[in-house]
């Protein structure tokens, strides 16, 4: 009996090992259906992007991470720069959604909530997907990428009374962008909101800039004449916010006026708040951004649905930054993501 057990587990164990190397031999031979499906769905599509210009940091930034992007997965990717002209920014779409062939993804940073709504519709409606990026529109776009500009305002006005304190005049004002721009509407919409919840601090004033350094230093100026005693001062665009942080500058009030403004995140704005330039800025995760629109964009050609069918919000997850948050990757530079350095 015992011989027999033997010869049954030695049995056994050839003929788990038999099993074992026609499972192995199996799995070998078996294939990841992924990679081909992928590349099917992806090679050779078109995406161009054309945002409000292309000489400005978010623009060179996401241009950076989707042609890194695009290329590797072996599609185009392209740009055109309008130069901060609505005009030509029309042009410019009306002739890629004409071109042959056409894009297979549109990547548009609009100037305001409704100029291109019929472009774009037309655009989907000739299979082209459309991707917002930063600004919102009154358009169903197949996916907007970007900042809640609501709670971005929110985000500021709290980082203003956090910078005034208690002691302080209370006194605030406004350096809007435009009334068109969707982004400077919910911007103002949020600062509202929290200082409704802060009765005692009042905005003093609210002049637009139309996001033009040299006007946003003028009206600062006018600010500052007027009221020598704010506070803070809430600038729409860090861009833009150059003029108001020179206006503080020769009034001599620098230390004692807070500049808050929202922006890319690129290396300037971390020395800006280092020197105390800002007191702080609500900053764009730029790579974080990028990222949720490089994913957008695979899903939606690998979906196969119709251009149009279907809407998507992704929001950035954003923090105003004061000095004392700062730490060493907090910022990008432009210069070596487009020299390839990410």
């Amino acid at each position: 009996m015992k011989m027999r057990a033997m010869l049954a587990a030695a049995a056994l164990t050839v003929f788990g090992t038999v099993l074992g190397a026609v499972g192995i031999a199996q799995a070998q031979e078996a294939t990841d259906p992924g990679p081909a499906a992928y590349e099917s769905a992806m090679k050779g599509k078109r995406v161009v992007l054309i945002p409000m210009a292309m000489g400005f940091d978010l623009a060179q930034g996401w241009a950076a991470y989707l042609k890194k992007e695009v290329e590797g997965w072996g599609g185009t990717f392209e740009t055109r720069d309008p130069n901060w002209s609505t005009e030509a920014a029309t042009q410019a779409i009306t002739e890629v959604i004409s071109a042959d062939p056409k894009p297979d993804v549109l990547v548009i940073h609009s100037p305001d909530l409704n100029t291109f709504s019929r472009l774009l519709k037309k655009a989907q409606s000739e299979g082209i997907y459309v991707v917002l990026i930063d600004n919102p529109m009154n358009f169903p776009a197949d996916a907007f990428i970007g900042s809640d500009w609501d709670r971005l305002g929110q985000l500021e006005a709290e980082a203003a009374v956090k910078a005034c304190g208690d002691g302080s005049s209370k006194k605030i004002g406004l350096v809007q962008g435009d009334a068109a721009n969707a982004s400077s509407i919910f911007q103002y919409n949020g600062i509202k909101k929290v200082l409704a919840k802060n009765p005692e601090f009042k905005i003093v004033a609210e002049p637009f800039s139309n996001w033009d350094p040299t006007t946003s230093r003028t009206v600062t100026a006018t600010m500052l004449q007027q009221n020598p005693d704010i506070c803070a001062i809430i600038d729409f665009w860090d861009g833009d916010a150059t003029g108001a942080a020179a206006a503080i500058k020769d009034a001599k009030l620098d230390g004692k006026v807070h500049l808050i403004t929202t922006g890319g995140g690129e290396s300037l704005a971390c020395k800006s708040i280092e020197d105390g330039t800002f007191s702080a800025i609500v900053m764009t995760d730029l790579a974080g951004q990028s990222r949720d629109m490089n994913a957008i964009i695979k899903f939606l050609l690998q979906s196969k649905q119709p251009a149009g069918t279907s809407s998507t919000y992704i929001y950035t997850l954003e923090k105003a930054w004061f000095k004392e948050d700062l730490k060493p990757g907090t910022c990008w530079d432009v210069k070596a993501l487009q020299a390839g350095k990410f």
